[in-house]
């Protein structure tokens, strides 16, 4: 099978190169704050495997690996993400909105209560890749509440500092 990449892997190629990020995530009353570096590579114009290094809001450094692609046959987008201080792989499955600047990633991972306690079950998340221009752009993750409302829980901003 020799697929060629596609107008959605180009999207994904827009994420190449070295970034610097910095992080905030509100857990409860406490405002967490912490930064690292990420380097986005491509794999065959298909895949872009983004591997994170940085402070964890738990304390201590802690890598990432996030996988994304467009898998033609469902026609959305797909990958996985994976954190060190976590034995959890995050499965996802999404679409770039109408606006050609949001890619909307869809999750099912562990549930936690408000302050940030391990609770039984799972619960839906979506990991949101904004591109804001060729050197800017926001990643935003929201867990769907029992409310039936998304709720923020991080927003990243990521600096490209090489092409």
């Amino acid at each position: 099978m020799d697929v060629k990449p596609q107008n959605e892997h180009r999207w994904l190629e827009r994420l190449v190169g070295e970034w610097s990020y910095e992080h905030e995530c509100k857990v409860g009353d406490e405002t967490s704050k912490w930064s690292g570096r990420e380097v986005v590579r491509s794999l065959g114009g298909l895949w872009t495997i983004a591997e994170g290094e940085g402070e964890m809001p738990c304390g201590g450094t802690g890598q990432t690996i996030m996988t994304l692609g467009y898998d033609p046959q469902k026609k959305r987008y797909v990958g996985t993400f994976l954190v060190s201080v976590m034995a959890y792989l995050w499965v996802y499955e999404g679409s770039v909105d109408a606006s050609g600047k949001r890619l909307v990633l869809d999750t099912v991972g562990p549930k936690f209560s408000q302050d940030g306690t391990p609770l039984e079950g799972t619960a839906r998340y979506q990991d949101i890749v904004e591109i804001i221009d060729d050197d800017h752009r926001i990643l935003r993750s929201q867990v769907l509440g029992d409310d039936g409302q998304w709720h923020p829980i991080m927003t990243g901003h990521y600096r490209r500092t090489k092409r």
